[in-house]
């Protein structure tokens, strides 16, 4: 696997080679930003939304952090990274679209299912047993119907996108958006397996093959 020294080597070829094929890009892009589209993705190394999807520099706003979890809306204070990203990306940026992107074979949602990390101290799996327990509510019911094998796995990283929807309705300023339909929410699930994505839809609560 790669290392950092590797990739400044990889900067060198980019610099020489892509970053001159999109010169006038980089150039307007210097002036600021104009995403249109918002990805919350999970920090997996497998799992780059821009690879995914293709996208060029400028295209998507990205924020990942462990199993692509939105929490609620909490206005009490306190250091709300996804929050304010989601913030800056609606107020300021006026994103019109934001997709939850989970993935197979999620550790983080591994770690939820089996219960792993319970009580865990920090530096132990603490900070991530704290941040999973977003989706303890889906857990209980995927367990009940699936179990905490395979298909519990493969069912809760599908829940976790819709946990990780209906968080972010209750952000008042997400909410706003789409009472007023200039934002739309959007989920999907990559297989890392086989390359294959599902798509929520948004009125059967199924995922689809895209």
């Amino acid at each position: 696997m790669r290392k950092f020294k590797d990739f400044i080597e990889g900067y060198y070829r980019f610099r020489g080679n892509e970053w001159i094929e999109e010169r006038e890009r980089w150039t307007e892009l210097a002036g600021g930003q104009t995403p249109k589209t918002m990805v919350i993705a999970c920090s997996d190394s497998r799992v780059d939304p821009a690879t995914i999807f293709g996208t060029r520099p400028g295209e998507v706003f990205v924020v990942r952090n462990v199993a692509n979890l939105v929490p609620p809306f909490d206005p009490s204070g306190g250091l709300h990274g996804v929050s304010a990203a989601i913030e800056f990306a609606v107020t300021s940026l006026k994103v019109e679209e934001i997709l939850i992107l989970g993935h197979g074979s999620c550790g983080g949602v591994k770690a939820s299912l089996s219960g792993a990390l319970k009580d865990a101290e920090p530096g132990k799996g603490g900070f991530v047993a704290e941040w999973i327990k977003l989706l303890d509510d889906a857990r209980e019911r995927v367990i009940a119907e699936h179990g905490d094998g395979p298909e519990g796995q493969a069912a809760l990283e599908q829940e976790g996108v819709k946990t990780s929807i209906e968080n972010l309705k209750t952000f008042p300023f997400v909410q706003e958006g789409l009472d007023a339909g200039t934002l739309t929410l959007h989920g999907a699930v990559f297989a890392i397996a086989d390359g294959r994505l599902k798509v929520l839809n948004g009125e059967t609560g199924e995922f689809e093959a895209a």
